[in-house]
């Protein structure tokens, strides 16, 4: 059973990681790879030694993938400057994984809006 304040403890370290690596993205990473990306979330392992920070990519699915590689190229760069900005003895291990929320949305919106013109089409 975990205690309220480790899991306190894990979901202040994963905003402050999350934003952490938004500023590195947003101005210290020049891989020509990386694309318009934003962090949308970070998932803390229960024994916080990894975590899996989930980014929003602009652009098509081939941008997200070379974006994904210019992350993962950066990893120990990143892993190595949140150490040092939280004071973090043993960072966690990081994984990048696009976020693809806000494309299942739009797609769910996309049919919900094709099964009222039907309806109504049916109706009328």
């Amino acid at each position: 059973m975990e205690h309220r304040g480790q899991k306190y403890h894990r979901e202040r370290l994963s905003e402050a990681i999350r934003e952490e690596i938004e500023t590195i993205l947003e101005g210290e990473l020049r891989d020509p790879r990386i694309g318009l990306a934003s962090v949308t979330s970070v998932m803390m392992a229960q024994d916080s030694r990894s975590a899996r920070i989930m980014v929003s990519v602009a652009g098509d699915d081939a941008e997200a993938e070379r974006t994904l590689e210019g992350l993962a190229a950066a990893r120990n760069y990143v892993r190595h400057e949140l150490a040092e900005r939280l004071r973090l003895r043993r960072p966690p291990e990081l994984y990048f994984q696009v976020d693809r929320a806000d494309q299942l949305e739009s797609r769910v919106d996309e049919l919900l809006g094709r099964a009222k013109k039907r309806a109504k089409k049916n109706a009328g």
